[in-house]
């Protein structure tokens, strides 16, 4: 599951890049802004493992959860959530899989199509 946590904030990150970028404001030269935050961006993500959940926090806010559990009778083991609350995933439909293939924003998980 590590090796999946990482390529998740990886695809996170991978997102910010190309947002910044195509909305103009992605001047990505050393000592800017975008620069910066790109350099520091995995600084400000933490994992956080807990029983049933793993919970993705980016910047004090949560980007969204991961289900760390085989005993789910909703989920599978590594579906991805969005948030309900700090505390709370929102248990309405799997936004995607950490073991399959997937697509997520850095603002949290796509929403339901």
């Amino acid at each position: 599951m590590q090796n999946e946590i990482q390529t998740l904030i990886g695809k996170i990150k991978e997102d910010y890049i190309n947002w910044t970028s195509l909305c103009g404001s992605g001047n990505h030269k050393s000592g800017s802004y975008f620069a910066e935050t790109i350099a520091n961006f995995e600084d400000n993500v933490q994992v956080k493992y807990g029983k049933k959940y793993i919970k993705i926090v980016k910047d004090n806010g949560v980007w969204g959860f991961i289900v760390n559990t085989d005993n789910d009778k909703l989920f599978k083991k590594g579906d991805i959530l969005k948030a309900a609350g700090y505390n709370t995933p929102a248990r309405n439909a799997a936004r995607g899989n950490v073991f399959e293939d997937y697509s997520v924003a850095w603002t949290g998980p796509h929403y339901l199509k």
